[in-house]
C-alpha cells in the first residue's frame, strides 16, 4: 500500500526543533507532505515556547515549503474546542465546528482563509481540528471553495458531499500489511519521541511512501450508504478502542 504523510497542528508556537528534525527526515526520503495549517491559533496545548525569530517568519516558512511541493491544508481556525460532537466522522467526541450553525460555521472559516491570503497562501483542502466535521461544515467549505478533506478511512479518495475525501489510516500496522490502496500517515510533531522518530524511519524506509501531492492526483471513487456506515462504525470503534484500552 501507498503510504502519504499528513503533519498537523503547525502554528508558530509549535516546537520547532522537531518540526525541522522531522523536515530533515523526509527530505532525506524525497517525501512532500501535507501539513495543516492554523491561522490564529489559541490552543494553549499547541503551544510549545518555539523560537521568537521562527514565530515573526511563520508564514514566510509556509511559502517557502510550499514552493518546495509541500501542500498547505487549513487546519480549522484557532483549534479551540467548543463542541462536545463527534460529527460525521467520530473518532473524537469534542470539535471546533461539529454542532455549530452553518453561519457561524462559514463565518470561522472566512476569518481563517482571510489569514492565511492575507499572508499569501491559498489552499482549497480542509483538516478538521480532532477529525470532526459536520454536514454544516461541508456545507460551508463547498460555498468558500474548497474541493478536498482530509479524513476519512479507506484505501482510495472519495467523494461525498460535493468534496474529495483523501482517507487517514485505520491503523497503520494494518496499512502496511495491504499490497495495494493508498492512505495517509498522521503526524504530531510537538509530541514525537524518540521512539516515533525511529518508527517513521522504519517506514520511510520499508514502505512505499510518496509525496502528497501524488495522492491529490488519484482519481476519486463514489462511495454509497454503507461505505459511509462502515467509516462512521470504525471511527466509533477506534475512538472507544482509544479511550478505554
Amino acid at each position: 500500500m501507498k503510504i502519504a504523510v499528513r503533519m498537523d497542528d503547525i502554528t508558530p508556537d509549535m516546537d520547532w526543533q522537531k518540526f525541522k528534525r522531522f523536515q530533515a527526515l523526509l527530505e532525506e526520503y524525497g517525501i512532500r507532505p501535507l501539513i495543516g495549517v492554523v491561522p490564529d491559533s489559541q490552543d494553549d496545548n499547541l503551544s510549545c515556547g518555539g523560537n521568537g525569530k521562527e514565530r515573526e517568519v511563520f508564514f514566510e516558512e509556509i511559502r517557502r515549503l510550499r514552493q518546495q511541493g509541500w501542500v498547505i491544508a487549513l487546519h480549522g481556525y484557532q483549534h479551540v474546542y467548543t463542541q462536545k460532537k463527534g460529527g460525521l466522522f467520530p473518532l473524537n467526541h469534542f470539535s471546533e465546528f461539529a454542532g455549530i450553525s452553518y453561519e457561524k460555521q462559514k463565518h470561522m472559516l472566512r476569518q481563517a482563509v482571510d489569514i492565511l491570503t492575507s499572508n499569501g497562501i491559498t489552499t482549497d483542502i480542509f483538516m478538521a481540528p480532532a477529525h470532526s466535521y459536520d454536514r454544516n461544515t461541508l456545507r460551508a467549505l463547498r460555498e468558500l471553495g474548497f474541493t478536498g478533506v482530509t479524513d476519512g478511512f479507506g484505501a482510495r479518495p472519495y467523494r461525498y458531499q460535493g468534496l474529495t475525501f483523501y482517507p487517514v489510516a485505520f491503523r497503520l500496522s494494518l496499512s502496511r500489511k495491504r499490497k495495494k490502496g493508498i492512505t495517509t500517515m498522521v503526524v504530531h510533531t510537538n509530541t514525537m519521541t524518540e521512539k516515533d522518530f525511529a518508527r517513521c524511519r522504519d517506514i520511510f524506509e520499508k514502505e512505499s511512501v510518496i509525496s502528497y501531492e501524488e495522492l491529490l492526483n488519484e482519481p476519486a471513487v463514489r462511495r454509497g450508504f454503507f461505505g459511509h456506515a462502515l467509516e462512521y462504525t470504525l471511527a466509533w470503534v477506534k475512538h472507544c478502542l482509544v479511550r478505554f484500552l
